[in-house]
């Protein structure tokens, strides 16, 4: 495999040279293993994440214990805004969904970037923008539509931050995400396989057919692409 890039990362490959010059001493390239958890709820985040192989889920964290997704990041972002936001905590979790590297950056060159007000100023609250509202159309998805198509939700949202058609992740880990019980995975991934959409084995699931399966998604994915494509500089997958 190719030594990672911080061009992989779409946020980075837009910044002015100068930017990314600053910048590129304290980017440290990180490998990021499958469930690892960047962050906890409530701990201070001392690095944002520039993924650019890998996909980061940001989870609610219950009382209980139980953990619903509430957005994903992958190369299109960073994970880490409440460094820049003001508010250096968040209440969610952070955990790769998805194995592969990213790029960290010590807070303190964030904060130094940020304040200087040039493109990467711009790039990340255009960013935040689109990433709430991914967050708010998820409470929307959840909240009112099935989970066959939250299910094809998730997996369009999954497949825009790879660079391949393949997924390796259990069902598990699927019902996970989404907050609900792994017997409706289970029947949702069984639909869509039968329908010619996916091709599934433990552990790893393909796409055949990305068109049909955002005609089984809800608007919510559109909503969310939509958004992004508007507010970002760059055009993410497919």
């Amino acid at each position: 495999m190719p030594d990672p890039s911080p061009k992989q990362n779409h946020l980075l490959a837009n910044l002015s040279a100068a930017e990314l010059k600053r910048m590129r001493p304290h980017l440290e390239a990180v490998a990021m293993p499958l469930g690892h958890v960047i962050y906890e709820s409530g701990r201070l985040l001392d690095h944002v994440f520039f993924p650019t192989t890998s996909i980061v889920s940001l989870l609610h964290v219950l009382e209980n214990g139980s953990t619903t997704e509430i957005a994903v990041v992958g190369n299109d972002g960073l994970v880490g805004i409440s460094l820049f936001m003001g508010g250096e905590t968040t209440p969610s979790r952070a955990m790769v969904q998805s194995t592969g590297h990213a790029f960290r950056l010590p807070a303190k060159f964030l904060h130094a970037e940020f304040g200087r007000g040039g493109s990467m100023q711009h790039l990340l609250l255009r960013y935040t923008q689109a990433l709430i509202t991914q967050m708010a159309q998820t409470a929307v998805c959840n909240r009112h539509h099935s989970v066959d198509q939250q299910l094809c939700r998730w997996l369009l949202l999954s497949l825009d931050r790879l660079p391949t058609q393949d997924l390796v992740v259990t069902q598990e880990l699927i019902a996970s995400m989404l907050g609900v019980r792994r017997e409706g995975v289970t029947a949702a991934a069984g639909k869509l396989q039968e329908a010619g959409v996916i091709e599934y084995r433990r552990g790893h699931i393909r796409v055949l057919n990305r068109t049909k399966l955002e005609k089984m998604s809800c608007e919510c994915y559109s909503v969310v692409r939509k958004e992004c494509d508007r507010l970002l500089p760059y055009k993410i997958a497919p």
